[in-house]
C-alpha cells in the first residue's frame, strides 16, 4: 500500500532540469501538461520539439493501474512477456465483478464464491510479479488510486477509460488497453501521440446546488462525446484553486465521456490538503519543493489563447446545476430548462430510481452533501418517492461515512447502500423487472448513460447529474421536479421546499478504516505457481496471433456494416459477459452484438455471404475463420468510444477479422487494435463510407509498401460485377507498422526476449 516515496522523489529531482531544457527548445511559456509530459519523456529527450496531434512520443509512466476485468487479460498477456518481474509499481483492483443486487455485505459475499477462481488467478498472479493486490471490497479503482497512489506530476496508465481521475490531483493519468499496461510493466516504453491542448479557466465560485460535476456536465455540452479526441484538457484560474481535490477527480474522471486523452488541474493548497489528510503529508511536503514546475507557467494562464488550442471559460458563480441525457453523456441540459426537456421529448417523468457514488461521485464530501438532504427528508417528513442506492467508492470512505452517520441517515431515507464496487454504474446491476424492458427513467451520479449500459434495458431513460441533484430528485420521484424553487408536499399534507445541501470537503476527526482492503506481493515470487485450468470458462492462456502473411489482403468479406453509435460496449458488452473477461474464446461470443447492422437496422443480424442466410455476428465470423477467409468491419464516426477494455480489438482479431474501416476513431481504441496487429483505417473521404454494400469482397492494396503517412487503397466488389476503389488513411507510424506484421506488440516483446 506504500505509495513509493523514493520513486517520487526521482521524479522530482529531474522535473527542474527537464523542464528547462524543454522551456528551451520549444522557446515559450509552458503549460502544467507540457512540464509533466516533457519530463516524463522516455529516455530524457527534453529538447526535442513534439508537434501536438502529430509526433508519436515515448513516455516512460512511473505506474500501472488496472481493474479486475480488463487485468486479466492484461496479466495473461504479461505472463508471456517472459519478465520475473514488474518493472514499475502496479496494482490490480476487483472493482468490476461485483454484481449489484440485495446490498454491500450479501452481494461481496455472492462474488467472491462467484467469482474465487478469477480473484484467486489475480492475486497470484499479482503476488508472483510484484504487483500490488486490492482485494473486492476495497473499493473502486480510481477512488483507492486518488486516495493513496496518485501525486502531483506523476504520469500513470490505467486499464480503464476513468483512469483520468488522478488529474485532480495533478497527475498526468490515461486510460489504456492491456497491451500497453503490458509494455510498461515489461519496461519498455509507452507510446502515445503528442496530444493537443484544450484549456478551461474556471472564474468565480461555486455555491448552493451546484457542484464540481456540473463543470463537466457543462464541458461535455460544449464539447461533445468526441469533442476532447486527441486533447488533454487542462483547467486553470482562481475557480479551479477553490475546487476540492475530489471535486477536481470529478472533473477529470468524466473528461472521458468527450473523449479526452486526459484531464488536469495544477497543485494547489486544496491538494496539499487532500494529500495531508489522506495520510502522505510526506508527498505534500515534495510537492511543496517544486510547486512551481507543478502548474503551468503565469504566462500561459495570463494569455492562455497563445498557448492553447481551444480555451473555453466558465464562472463558477453563475454555472447552474446540469441533468445531462438521456443515452448519451453529452446531451447537457441546465436545471432550469430540464423539466420542459422531459415534457417536449416524452421521457418518463416518474423517476424509478436515483443512484449515487460510483468512480466519479463517491468522496466524503459527496457524500456528505447527499445526506444533508436526506437528513432533511427525515426531518422534513418527506418520504422518498423512488429507490434510492449509495455505492461508497473506497472502504476507507464507506468506513469513515458510516462512523459519521451519513449511512445511517440514508438508511432512514430508505436508502440501500451498496458494495464498494462499480456495480450499476458497469452494467452489473441485477435490477428487478429489467427484463420486462419497460420505458423508465433513473437517474445517476455516474458518468456514462449509453442505453442499455446500467440494466440492459434500451429503454431506460438515464440521466447524470450530481449526487446532490439526484438526491433530491429520488426524494421528489419526478424529473420535473426542480429542487432550486419548487415545493413538496410532506406526509403531514404540508408544502416544504429543500434547502441547499450542505457538505465538508475532509472529514473532521480524519479518515479512519479497519481494513483497506490490500495484499502486498511477495518479495520473492519465482516460487509463486499461478494456476490456469485448461478446462476453465472463465480462464484461458493465450496463444500469439499469426504474423502478417507479407501480401496484400484480398478477398475479404465484409462482416458488417455498423451504423451510428458504436462503442466498446457495442462491440464488446459488459454486463453478464464480464465472467469471460479472462477467456477470449468465450468472450468472443459478444462480438458486435450491439452494434446496429446499416443494412436492415437490426442489432446481431447479419448477412452470411457463404450461406446467403442471417444470422448472429459471433457465429457468422465463426463460419468466416474455419472457411480461412477473413474479414472487414465498417463503422461510422467516433468507432469506439466508451471503455478502454480492449477486448472490444482482441475478439475480433481472435475471430479472423482482419480490418476495421470507419469514418473516424476513438483513441484509446485505435490504440488496442493497432497492439492486437489489426489493420485500423479510416476513410479519406467519409462520403465512401455509403459506397459499401452488404455483399461486397474487400481488396486492401498497398501493404507491401506500408509506411506512415501513405494512404492504403480498398477495392469493393459488388454483387454484381460492378467495383468502387477508394483511397483509406491510417496512423500508423515505422514501429507500430511493426506491431502490424509481426502480428501484435507482445509478438515483439517476446521476439526481443528470444
Amino acid at each position: 500500500m506504500a505509495f513509493d516515496i523514493e520513486m517520487i522523489k526521482e521524479v522530482y529531482a529531474r522535473y527542474p532540469e527537464r523542464i528547462a531544457a524543454a522551456r528551451k527548445a520549444v522557446n515559450k511559456p509552458l503549460t502544467l501538461t507540457e512540464k509533466i509530459l516533457y519530463s516524463h519523456l522516455s529516455e530524457g529527450a527534453a529538447s526535442q520539439v513534439f508537434e501536438r496531434g502529430k509526433s508519436y512520443v515515448d513516455f516512460q509512466p512511473d505506474r500501472v493501474a488496472m481493474q479486475d476485468a480488463t487485468a486479466q487479460m492484461a496479466l495473461l498477456q504479461f505472463m508471456q512477456a517472459g519478465k520475473d518481474k514488474v518493472a514499475v509499481p502496479s496494482t490490480v483492483h476487483c472493482d468490476h465483478l461485483i454484481q449489484a443486487q440485495v446490498g454491500a455485505d450479501k452481494d461481496l459475499s455472492v462474488a467472491k464464491d462467484k467469482n474465487r477462481e478469477v480473484y484467486d488467478f489475480l492475486a497470484s498472479v499479482s503476488n508472483k510479479y510484484g504487483i500490488g493486490f486490492w482485494k473486492p471490497g476495497a473499493g473502486i479503482i480510481h477512488q483507492v488510486v486518488l486516495e493513496n497512489y496518485a501525486f502531483p506530476g506523476g504520469m500513470m496508465i490505467g486499464t480503464d477509460s476513468h483512469t483520468p481521475n488522478a488529474g485532480g490531483l495533478g497527475m498526468i493519468a490515461i486510460g489504456v488497453g492491456g497491451a500497453d499496461a503490458c509494455d510498461v510493466m515489461a519496461g519498455l516504453p509507452w507510446e502515445l501521440k503528442f496530444p493537443k491542448l484544450i484549456g478551461v479557466k474556471l472564474t468565480g465560485k461555486l455555491s448552493g446546488w451546484t457542484s464540481a460535476k456540473d463543470v463537466i456536465l457543462k464541458v461535455a455540452g460544449i464539447l461533445t462525446v468526441k469533442g476532447g479526441t486527441g486533447y488533454i484538457v487542462e483547467y486553470f484560474g482562481d475557480g479551479a484553486q477553490s475546487l476540492s481535490a475530489t471535486g477536481k477527480g470529478t472533473i477529470c474522471n468524466m473528461g472521458a465521456e468527450i473523449g479526452a486523452t486526459t484531464s488536469i488541474f495544477g497543485y494547489d493548497e486544496k491538494s496539499a490538503a487532500y494529500l495531508k489528510g489522506t495520510g502522505r503529508a510526506d508527498v505534500a511536503e515534495l510537492a511543496n519543493g517544486i510547486a512551481e514546475h507543478l502548474t503551468g507557467d503565469a504566462e500561459v494562464y495570463a494569455e492562455p489563447e497563445k498557448y492553447f488550442d481551444q480555451v473555453i471559460e466558465i464562472n463558477l458563480s453563475e454555472l447552474e446545476p446540469h441533468i445531462n441525457g438521456p443515452f448519451t453523456p453529452d446531451l447537457a441540459w441546465p436545471l432550469s430548462k430540464f423539466a420542459a426537456a422531459v415534457k417536449e421529448n416524452g421521457w418518463p417523468a416518474k423517476l424509478e430510481v436515483g443512484l449515487i457514488g460510483s468512480c466519479t461521485n463517491s468522496s466524503y464530501e459527496d457524500i456528505s452533501r447527499a445526506a444533508s438532504l436526506a437528513q432533511q427528508a427525515v426531518d422534513k417528513k418527506l418520504v422518498a418517492k423512488s429507490e434510492f442506492t449509495i455505492t461508497p467508492g473506497s472502504e476507507q470512505v464507506r468506513y469513515t461515512v458510516e462512523r459519521d452517520g451519513f449511512l445511517g441517515t440514508f438508511g432512514k431515507m430508505g436508502g440501500v447502500v451498496l458494495a464498494n464496487a462499480c456495480g450499476p454504474c458497469i452494467g452489473q446491476w441485477a435490477r428487478h423487472g429489467a427484463e420486462k424492458q419497460e420505458k423508465n427513467s433513473i437517474i445517476t451520479s455516474f458518468n456514462r448513460n449509453f442505453a442499455k449500459r446500467a440494466d440492459g434495458n434500451p429503454n431506460t431513460h438515464a440521466f447524470v447529474a450530481s449526487p446532490e441533484i439526484v438526491t433530491a430528485m429520488a426524494i421528489a420521484g419526478d424529473l420535473t421536479f426542480n429542487p432550486m424553487k419548487d415545493t413538496l408536499v410532506n406526509e403531514e399534507g404540508q408544502a416544504v421546499k429543500l434547502d441547499e445541501p450542505k457538505g465538508l470537503e475532509m472529514p473532521t476527526k480524519g479518515f479512519a478504516v479497519e481494513d483497506a482492503g490490500y495484499q502486498a506481493p511477495a518479495s520473492d515470487g519465482s516460487k509463486v505457481e499461478v494456476i490456469v485450468d485448461p478446462k476453465s470458462e472463465r480462464l484461458q492462456l493465450l496463444e500469439s496471433f499469426p504474423a502478417w502473411e507479407g501480401t496484400d489482403l484480398k478477398g475479404l468479406k465484409l462482416l458488417i456494416k455498423a451504423k451510428g453509435k458504436c462503442t466498446t460496449d457495442h462491440i464488446s458488452m459488459a454486463g453478464p459477459w464480464l465472467r469471460f473477461r479472462g477467456h477470449l474464446d468465450n468472450i468472443s461470443n459478444n462480438m458486435l452484438i450491439g452494434a446496429v447492422n446499416a443494412f436492415n437496422d437490426e442489432t446481431n443480424k447479419v448477412k452470411n455471404q457463404l450461406t446467403g442466410a442471417y444470422g448472429e455476428v459471433p457465429a457468422t465470423q465463426r463460419q468466416y475463420k474455419a472457411e480461412g477467409i477473413g474479414t472487414v468491419v465498417v463503422g461510422d464516426e467516433n468507432y469506439g468510444e466508451g471503455s478502454s477494455r480492449e477486448h472490444a480489438a482482441m475478439e475480433p482479431r481472435f475471430l479472423g477479422v482482419r480490418a476495421i474501416l470507419v469514418k473516424s476513431f476513438a483513441r484509446i481504441h485505435e490504440t488496442n487494435l493497432k497492439k492486437q496487429g489489426m489493420l485500423a483505417l479510416t476513410f479519406a473521404n467519409p462520403a465512401d463510407y455509403d459506397k459499401v454494400q452488404e455483399d461486397d469482397s474487400i481488396d486492401i492494396l498497398g501493404l507491401e509498401t506500408f509506411a506512415p503517412g501513405l494512404p492504403l487503397k480498398v477495392v469493393l466488389h459488388h454483387a454484381d460485377g460492378s467495383k468502387d476503389e477508394f483511397e483509406v488513411n491510417h496512423t500508423y507510424n515505422e514501429g507500430q507498422i511493426e506491431w502490424f506484421k509481426a502480428g501484435s506488440a507482445l509478438n515483439l516483446i517476446k521476439a526481443g526476449l528470444a
